[in-house]
């Protein structure tokens, strides 16, 4: 019966990757760019959720367990957990499906997630755990609370969600889209949010038939999977490990099929950044009781106090960590300029790959002095009033902070061509771009999960 956990799993993957769906970004954004557009997202996620969970307790399908409120460990551990995934660049399940796009960053955030989580769970940080642990309330859920049905809260829910859905469709502008087959295309952002809230109402009674009276979940799961890997215990393998191991296969064979997966190594500072923030995200998530699926999405969806406060702190921790890590990288010093010939003759990688891949390319001519540093210093001029940032190994959302910072420094009119390779950027470069009246002339794919965008000043 475990095998159904492989089932899901493998289809939730799918669902993620193809529709980006990663709630650091979605928290990220009320920071970065002041929108609520993607959270939304997440609330349709637990909106969906919602109803589905009471609509499963009302017939007798499920008895989810209420879990008793420790307000320092949910607090300390949420805040945590919410600084760990802005460094790892992404959360729990961002980091598998990620990991399966091939980025060995997200690889090595992820084995310090699960050691860590196994080390707060039954190992030698345990003590910690069940210290901060120790308090409890006696608060489980609004709905006991109030002495209410839950579909009190659900149905309030899912009509609000419904509405602020409704609203950003109607407003935001429609982004560019990507130059491949349809069937190519990532998911709409809310398609995926119901669909990943459809997969976690589904989840519950197969994984109660297994033996498992939960939902999804990550951080226990990936923590068993190390258990398993370091005891040789077969009997951490459970409905969860099979969820964890089936969203990997899922979302790399949803890569692999769309030319969206290679292997990308990170640099010095990201591989760091990985360990340090995986560490964190195992210790942050222990503490709460869950990561932003089994308490993002599970606990909010039961409208557990542990639920909604882990997710509070979970945010106030990605934005100070966005205040603290997430900022363009410093210009450089030197103040040389570049001729029309300089910049032809001498070309960096960047420029060799833009020419390459940029048939109608009009290469200026004659003796004119491209404006280059000091107005724009980290992008090379490729032509007059044309720019080349090159952002290919940047893991997200670094090519967008990039390509904002440059492109203020441009005039209205001039053009910015970013190669990059992180697929979340497939859908917030353009999608800004959009937002901030910028144009974008072309969006094509240049090889398996590398892109090229071109965007004109507005």
């Amino acid at each position: 019966m475990i095998l159904t956990g492989l089932a899901v799993g493998a289809l939730l993957g799918i669902v993620m990757q193809r529709g980006r769906f990663c709630v650091t970004g979605m928290l990220r954004d009320i920071f970065l760019q002041k929108t609520w557009r993607t959270t939304v997202a997440l609330f349709i996620v637990i909106a969906v959720h919602a109803v589905g969970i009471a609509a499963l307790t009302s017939f007798g399908i499920i008895t989810p367990r209420e879990t008793a409120f420790a307000p320092i460990a949910v607090i300390v551990g949420g805040f945590v957990f919410g600084l760990g995934i802005i460094l790892a660049g992404g959360c729990a399940s961002g980091t598998w499906f990620r990991s399966a796009e091939g980025l060995i960053g997200s690889w090595f955030a992820l084995v310090f997630y699960g050691l860590s989580a196994a080390a707060m769970n039954t190992g030698a940080l345990s003590w910690l755990n069940n210290g901060l642990s120790s308090y409890e309330t006696s608060l489980t859920t609004l709905p006991t609370s109030f002495g209410v049905s839950a579909w009190f809260f659900a149905i309030p829910l899912a009509i609000g969600t419904a509405l602020a859905a409704r609203h950003y469709l109607a407003t935001e502008k429609q982004p560019a889209k990507l130059s491949v087959p349809f069937w190519k295309r990532p998911l709409h952002l809310y398609t995926a949010g119901a669909l990943v809230g459809l997969i976690g109402v589904i989840a519950w009674p197969l994984s109660a038939a297994a033996g498992r009276n939960s939902g999804l979940g990550i951080t226990t799961p990936s923590a068993n999977l190390m258990n398993f890997f370091t005891t040789g215990d077969v009997e951490r393998i459970d409905w969860g490990v099979m969820l964890v191991l089936g969203l990997f296969i899922g979302a790399f064979a949803a890569a692999k099929a769309t030319g969206e997966f290679r292997l990308r190594v990170p640099d010095a500072t990201t591989a760091t950044r990985a360990v340090v923030g995986g560490t964190m995200m195992g210790v942050g998530a222990a503490l709460a009781g869950g990561c932003t699926v089994g308490n993002g999405m599970v606990q909010t969806a039961l409208f557990s106090y542990q639920g909604w406060i882990a997710l509070l702190f979970i945010a106030l921790g990605v934005g100070a960590g966005a205040k603290i890590w997430l900022k363009p990288a410093a210009a450089p010093t030197t103040e040389e300029t570049y001729s029309t010939e300089e910049s032809i003759e001498s070309p960096s990688s960047a420029e060799d790959h833009v020419l390459a891949t940029s048939p109608s390319f009009q290469v200026a001519t004659g003796a004119v002095a491209l404006k280059t540093a000091p107005r724009v210093k980290k992008a090379r001029p490729i032509a007059e009033g044309r720019y080349a940032l090159d952002q290919m190994g940047a893991v997200c959302p670094f090519p967008l902070i990039e390509t904002k910072d440059v492109l203020n420094t441009l005039e209205s009119g001039e053009e910015l061509v970013i190669d990059f390779d992180c697929t979340q950027g497939t859908e917030t470069i353009p999608q800004w771009a959009a937002n901030n009246g910028h144009d974008v002339t072309d969006f094509h794919a240049t090889g398996d999960a590398s892109w090229q965008i071109t965007i004109k000043k507005g």
